[in-house]
C-alpha cells in the first residue's frame, strides 16, 4: 500500500496541560496519515467532540480536574465502542492501569515517553492492537480476580488458541506467523472474541479471559490456555 493510498486515521487528544496537547497535535499533524480532529482540555468538551466527530482514536490523559481517564475511557466507549482509547499516563500504578483495561482501553503511553511512541501507538490503536508490553501485562494479569463460569464457555479452541498468543502482548501479525495464518484470518478470529466476550479491546478481552478462567498466568509470567469452564 502507498502513502496516499493509506486510510486516514482520525485523533482526538484530551489533555488540560494545553502546551504539552499542542506540541503532540503538532507532531501527529506532521504525519500524512493522521487527521487531528480536536484538542479538548476538558470531559465535556471531550464527549461532545467525541460523539461529534467520531474519531477512530482518542488519547485520553488519566489525571483530569473534573473526570479521570479511567471514567472518561468508559464513556468513550459508551459513545462509540468502535472508539480506541490510548491512556496517557505519568504514573504506572497497577491500580490505575488495571482499572483502564477493564473500561475498554487499547493501551498506555507514559507521558515521558509521549513524543517518541505516540505515533506508532496512534497506528497501532487504529489497527486494533494492544499498547502493553509482555513484561507489564504478565505483571498486571495475575492481579485479577478469578473465578469459573460461563464468559468465555462459547469460543472455539482455536479462539481460546489465539486469546492466549495475545495475552503475550503479541501483535495480530506475530499471532498469525505463530500458527501459520494470514493476518486477515487472525483479525477475524479477534473480532469474534471481542463480541463473545463483549469486550471493546485486546485488553479487555484478555483482562475478561483471565478472570473467568480462559486463560490464566502462571507464576513465571507465561500464559497457558485452560479448558473451557463446563
Amino acid at each position: 500500500m502507498t502513502e496516499p493510498d493509506r486510510e486516514r486515521i482520525g485523533v482526538l487528544l484530551v489533555d488540560d496541560h494545553r502546551m504539552f496537547a499542542q506540541s503532540l497535535a503538532r507532531l501527529l499533524a506532521d504525519e500524512s496519515d493522521i487527521d487531528v480532529l480536536g484538542v479538548a482540555e476538558e470531559a465535556t468538551t471531550a464527549l461532545a467532540q467525541a460523539a461529534e466527530l467520531h474519531p477512530q482514536v482518542v488519547l485520553v490523559d488519566y489525571l483530569m480536574p473534573s473526570m479521570d481517564g479511567v471514567a472518561m475511557t468508559a464513556e468513550l466507549k459508551r459513545i462509540d465502542p468502535t472508539m480506541s482509547v490510548v491512556m496517557l499516563t505519568g504514573s504506572a500504578d497497577d491500580r490505575v492501569l488495571l482499572a483502564a483495561i477493564e473500561a475498554g482501553c487499547s493501551g498506555f503511553v507514559t507521558k515521558d515517553r509521549a513524543a517518541d511512541e505516540v505515533v506508532h501507538a496512534v497506528r497501532a490503536a487504529a489497527a486494533g492492537e494492544a499498547l502493553v508490553s509482555p513484561a507489564l501485562l504478565g505483571r498486571l494479569l495475575p492481579r485479577l480476580g478469578r473465578g469459573y463460569h460461563e464468559t468465555g464457555s462459547d469460543l472455539t479452541e482455536r479462539e481460546r488458541e489465539v486469546l492466549s498468543l495475545i495475552a503475550h502482548g503479541w501483535t495480530n501479525a506475530v499471532v498469525a506467523a505463530r500458527l501459520h495464518l494470514s493476518v486477515n484470518t487472525v483479525r477475524n478470529y479477534v473480532q469474534s472474541i471481542l463480541t463473545k466476550l463483549d469486550a471493546h479491546s485486546k485488553l479487555e478481552a484478555v483482562a475478561i479471559a483471565v478472570r473467568a478462567g480462559v486463560i490464566h498466568y502462571p507464576a513465571e509470567g507465561g500464559s497457558t490456555v485452560t479448558d473451557p469452564p463446563t
